[in-house]
C-alpha cells in the first residue's frame, strides 16, 4: 500500500517539534480517510474490532487511555499488514448511571405519573446540594430528554480525547447504546429470545437497590466489608425449650419462616421436624435441616427470612417454605404485617427504614428478655449493587430473565465449550471465565425498573377486572421496531384503550444495559439490517476489555451470540489489567488517587502517554509512572531528530540503492531480527515485546551506528551512497516499526520525504530488508564496533576530553579472528573516534580491549 496515496512530501523542517502534532495530523485524518473501513473488501481481508463503549456519564480515566491505547496499536498494526479494519467507537450512554448523573447535575428525578411538559426547560448550570437533596420532580419523558441532551455533551467530550490520543477509528462508525440501531437490535434480539423459550418472566425474590430502586443482576454485585453485629435471640422451642438464634438482622424477625440447621447436627436433631416460637411475635415456624446451614457459624441455627440474603433464598425455594415479605422496595418495613404475624408489636416497625426497624426491635427484644446478652461487634461483607452506595435487600418482584446455563445444566456446558473455543490473551484468563459460569446460581436478570434505557417490547391484556396477564404478552413484529410501548400501543389496539379493563397495558420497566452492550457486534454489525455488511465483519476477530468484566460484558455476549448465531461473536479476547498508582494501589475516584489523561496529553504530547501505556502487557496491571511518560517523550523526540539528521545526509534520495559495506549490512541484519521479533509479538497480541524490541534497537542505531557511519555518509562515492541507503532503509523501517505506539511522530516524519501515511503503508518485513542488503550481514559486526567505539569514548571521557578530540594512537587487542572482523569496519572505527593510527594487535587478550595514548 506504501506510495499509493501520491500527498506531496513536505521537506524535512529546520527546527521539528513535536508540539501541534495531534492537532494537525488528526484533522488530517479525518480529512483524508486514512482510517475508512473499506467495504468492498472479503472476509478474509477484514480485521473486526467490537470496541469496549466507555459509558459516557463517568469520566474517562489513565485505565481507559491504558486499555485503548493497546487496542489502537492492534489496529494499525492489522491495518499495515494489509487487512481493512472495521474498528467503529460506541458509546455506552444509557442506563443507571446516566440516569445519576442527569439527577446530580440538573436536580430533578423522574416521576411517572407526571404529564409531559414540553415547555420545561432544566436549570442553566449544574446545581448544588440543596437541589440534588431535594430534587424536582418531571415527568418519564422529559427526563428522558434530558439524559439524551447530556450524553450527547458528554460524547463530544469523549471524542475530543480519543481523537487527541490518536485513536485509528472510524468515526463514521460511531454508535451509541441507545441509539436507534441499537435500541431496534436489543428489543429484536429480546423477542426472538422469548419465541425460542429463552426469556421469561417470574415472581420470584429479586435483588434490590433501595437507592437506584430497580432488581440488579448477580453479575453486578460486589461483597463491600461494613459495620455490624450480632444479636443473640431467644426463641421458644418444644416444652418450653430455649434455642438460641445468632443473627445480624434482628429487624427481619418479623419475616422469619423457619429455623434451619445442619442434618448432622446432633444438637439439634431432636428439634428437626418440630416448631419453635419467635420472640416478640410469637409466631410458630417449622425447624427444618438442610447441608447448607453450618454448624460452627453463631450457635450453629439459624433463621430463615424472606428475605436477608441468599442463603434464605436457597432455603426457602428448596425447603419449600412459607413467604413473608416486610421489606418494601423503598427499602422501608411495609406498613402491614405480613399473614399470620400478630399486627400489635408489627405496628412499632411499620413505615420505619431497615436501621431504624432494627434499633426498635433490639429494644422490643430487650424489654421481652429475649435478647441474650449485648450485641457483638463484628465487620462482614455485604452485598452492594456496584454503583449503588446503600446495602441491598431482596424483595419479590416480577422480572424478566434470559436462559445463561445458572438453572441449565446442559446450556452451562454448551457455554464452557465456547470459552475453550476462544483465543484468551492472556490464556490464563479463561479460568475466570469458566469460575463464573460454573458458579452462577440463577438465570440473567435482564428488566430494570429505570427510565432511560431500552424499553422491554411488550405489552399485556388486561382482563375486565383490569389485571395484567402476565403469561400471554403481546409482542410487536420486528418491522415496528424500536418501539416503547408505554406510548405506543400495541397491534390491533388504539391508545385509548390503554389502563382501561379489556384493554392493554405497556410494559414499564426496561432492559439491563448489558442486555444492549452485550450485543455490540450485532449492533455495530449490521445484524439483519445491513447483511452485506454482517457477513464480512461477525464473527468478529477482537474483543478487547478488562479482565474485571469478565463476567459481564464478555460473558454476556458469548450468551447472546450463542442463543442467536450459534457460534461465538469474535475469535480473540485480549483483556487489559488495572491502572495502580504509584503505590501499586488501585486507582478510584473514591480513594482519590485518579490522574485524569487530558493534562497529561497536552503536557507531554499523546506519543510519550501512549508509549507508558503500551509498556503494560495484556492482563497485567501497570503502575501510573510520570517518569515512563517522559521517557516517552525523549523517545518520540530522538525519532524527530535523527530522522532529521539521517535525512540531511541525504538518505531520501538513496531509498532503493544497494547497501554494500560491511557495517551498513551488519545493521540491517540485526533490524531484520528486529522486524522479525515485532512482527510476532505482535501476532501474538504482544504490543509490549514488539515495542521493547523496536526501542532497543533504535537506541543502538542511534548512539552506535550513525555515530559510526555519519563521517562516511557525508562523503561521496560507493561507500557514502551505502551508508546513505542503509539510513533510508533503516529510516523506513523503524518509523513503521513506532507507528502502532506513536503514530504522531511517525507521521510527521513520514510526510518529510514520503508519499501517503505512514499509517496505510505496508508493515517491514524480514525480505524487505533483506532485499536492501548486496551482502548477507552480520549482526555482530555492528556490536563489535560499537563495543570498540564505546571504548574509545569512556578513555576521553575519562579524560574529560571532548568526543571530537583527536585519539594520536589506538590499539586492539584481542582474539585474531576478532580483530579480523574489526579490520572490516576499522575505517568506520577511526572515522568516528578520531583515531590518527589504529594498530591490530592479536591474541593479545582473550576479549576486545582498545587502548587509547593521547
Amino acid at each position: 500500500m506504501t506510495d499509493t496515496t501520491r500527498t506531496a512530501r513536505a521537506g524535512v523542517p529546520e527546527r521539528p517539534s513535536l508540539d501541534g502534532l495531534e492537532e494537525t495530523w488528526s484533522r488530517r485524518w479525518q480529512s483524508d480517510g486514512t482510517y475508512a473501513f473499506d467495504r468492498s473488501k472479503e472476509r478474509a481481508d477484514v480485521y473486526s474490532i467490537d470496541t469496549p463503549p466507555p459509558t459516557v456519564s463517568g469520566e474517562l480515566h489513565m485505565g481507559h487511555v491504558f486499555s485503548y491505547t493497546h487496542t489502537d496499536a492492534v489496529a494499525r498494526f492489522q491495518r499495515m499488514r494489509g487487512r481493512t479494519v472495521f474498528y467503529p467507537m460506541g458509546w455506552d450512554d444509557n442506563g443507571l448511571p446516566t440516569e445519576r448523573r442527569v439527577q446530580n447535575v440538573y436536580g430533578v428525578r423522574p416521576d411517572p405519573a407526571l404529564p409531559y411538559d414540553r415547555d420545561w426547560r432544566p436549570p442553566a448550570a449544574p446545581v448544588g446540594d440543596d437541589a440534588r437533596k431535594n430534587p424536582t420532580a418531571i415527568s418519564r419523558r422529559n427526563f428522558i430528554e434530558l439524559c439524551e441532551t447530556l450524553t450527547v455533551e458528554d460524547e463530544k467530550v469523549f471524542e475530543a480525547l480519543w481523537r487527541r490520543l490518536g485513536l485509528s477509528v472510524d468515526w463514521s462508525l460511531t454508535y451509541t447504546t441507545i441509539g436507534r440501531p441499537a435500541r431496534a437490535a436489543s428489543q429484536r434480539a429480546f423477542l426472538r429470545n422469548l419465541a425460542r423459550g429463552e426469556a421469561y418472566q417470574a415472581e420470584a425474590p429479586t435483588l434490590w437497590d433501595v437507592g437506584f430502586g430497580t432488581a440488579v443482576a448477580q453479575a453486578e454485585l460486589e461483597d463491600r466489608d461494613r459495620p455490624g453485629a450480632y444479636h443473640r435471640l431467644r426463641f421458644t422451642g418444644p416444652d418450653g425449650r430455649e434455642v438460641l438464634i445468632d443473627t445480624t438482622r434482628p429487624e427481619l424477625l418479623p419475616a422469619c419462616v423457619a429455623l434451619v440447621c445442619h442434618p448432622d447436627d446432633e444438637r439439634y436433631a431432636d428439634l428437626v421436624g418440630a416448631s419453635a416460637r419467635t420472640p416478640v411475635f410469637g409466631v410458630e415456624v417449622p425447624v427444618r435441616a438442610h447441608p447448607l446451614a453450618d454448624p460452627a457459624k453463631g450457635t450453629g441455627i439459624a433463621m430463615v427470612c424472606t428475605f436477608g440474603d441468599l442463603a434464605d433464598v436457597t432455603w426457602w425455594r428448596e425447603l419449600r417454605l412459607d413467604t413473608r415479605v416486610v421489606i418494601g422496595r423503598d427499602g422501608r418495613l411495609l406498613p402491614e404485617a405480613p399473614a399470620g404475624v400478630p399486627a400489635g408489636p408489627y405496628a412499632a416497625l411499620a413505615g420505619q427504614t431497615v436501621n431504624g426497624a432494627r434499633r426498635t426491635l433490639v429494644e422490643l427484644l430487650a424489654d421481652a428478655g429475649d435478647l441474650v446478652g449485648e450485641p457483638r461487634p463484628i465487620t462482614h461483607p455485604v452485598k452492594f449493587y456496584e454503583r449503588g452506595d446503600r446495602p441491598l435487600e431482596i424483595v419479590s418482584t416480577r422480572q424478566w430473565y434470559l436462559r445463561n446455563g445458572g438453572r441449565d445444566a446442559d446450556l452451562r456446558e454448551e457455554l464452557l465449550a465456547r470459552g475453550r473455543e476462544l483465543r484468551w490473551v492472556p490464556e490464563h484468563m479463561r479460568h475466570r471465565y469458566e469460575h463464573w459460569v460454573g458458579g452462577l446460581t440463577g438465570d440473567w436478570l435482564v428488566s430494570r425498573q429505570r427510565f432511560f434505557g431500552v424499553p422491554v417490547p411488550v405489552w399485556y391484556r388486561l382482563d375486565d377486572a383490569g389485571e395484567p396477564d402476565w403469561t400471554h404478552p403481546l409482542t410487536p413484529d420486528e418491522a415496528m421496531l424500536p418501539i416503547d410501548p408505554t406510548s405506543e400501543p400495541p397491534p390491533g389496539y388504539q391508545e385509548a384503550q390503554r389502563g382501561v379493563p379489556g384493554g392493554f397495558t405497556g410494559d414499564p420497566d426496561v432492559l439491563d444495559t448489558w442486555a444492549t452492550s452485550s450485543l455490540t457486534p450485532q449492533v455495530v454489525g449490521g445484524w439483519e439490517t445491513d447483511p452485506d455488511l454482517h457477513r464480512r465483519v461477525f464473527p468478529m476477530d477482537l474483543r478487547p476489555q478488562g479482565h474485571d468484566i469478565i463476567r459481564t460484558w464478555l460473558f454476556a455476549t458469548v450468551v447472546r451470540s450463542h442463543l442467536e448465531h450459534g457460534v461465538l461473536p469474535w475469535r480473540t479476547a485480549v483483556l487489559s489489567g488495572w491502572i495502580l498508582d504509584p503505590d501499586r494501589k488501585k486507582m478510584s475516584k473514591s480513594k482519590g488517587n485518579v490522574v485524569t489523561p487530558m493534562g497529561l496529553l497536552e503536557q507531554h504530547g499523546s506519543d510519550a502517554v501512549r508509549y507508558w501505556a503500551a509498556n503494560g502487557k495484556p492482563g497485567m496491571d501497570l503502575a501510573f509512572d510520570p517518569a515512563q511518560v517522559k521517557v516517552g517523550r525523549r523517545l518520540a523526540t530522538k525519532v524527530l531528530n535523527a530522522s532529521r539528521f539521517a535525512l540531511g545526509l541525504g538518505a531520501a534520495d538513496a531509498l532503493r540503492a544497494p547497501v554494500t559495506q560491511p557495517l551498513d549490512t551488519a545493521m540491517l541484519a540485526e533490524l531484520s531480527g528486529v522486524v522479525a521479533t515485532a512482527t510476532a509479538a505482535f501476532d501474538g497480541y504482544d504490543h509490549t515485546a514488539a515495542l521493547m524490541a523496536t526501542e532497543a534497537f533504535f537506541w543502538r542505531f542511534c548512539d552506535d551506528y550513525i555515530e559510526l557511519v555519519k563521517e562516511r555518509a557525508y562523503g561521496s562515492g560507493p561507500a557514502a551512497d551505502s551508508a546513505r541507503a542503509a539510513l533510508a532503509t533503516a529510516l523506513s523501517v523503524q518509523l513503521r516499526l513506532f507507528a502502532p505506539v506513536l503514530p504522531f511522530v511517525t507521521e510527521e516524519v513520514w510526510s518529510w520525504w514520503r508519499y501517503g501515511s505512514v499509517h496505510r503503508s505496508t508493515w517491514p518485513t524480514t525480505y524487505e530488508v533483506g532485499r536492501a542488503m548486496a551482502a548477507p550481514g552480520d549482526p555482530e559486526l555492528l556490536r563489535l564496533a560499537a563495543d570498540a567505539l564505546g571504548q574509545v569514548r569512556r578513555a576521553k571521557s575519562e579524560r574529560k576530553l571532548s568526543m571530537k578530540a583527536e585519539v594520536p594512537l589506538a590499539e586492539a587487542l584481542g582474539p585474531a579472528a576478532l580483530l579480523d572482523q574489526l579490520t572490516t569496519v576499522a575505517d568506520d572505527l577511526r572515522a568516528a573516534g578520531r583515531i590518527a593510527k589504529l594498530d591490530l594487535l592479536p591474541d593479545r587478550t582473550p576479549e576486545l580491549v582498545v587502548a587509547c595514548a593521547f
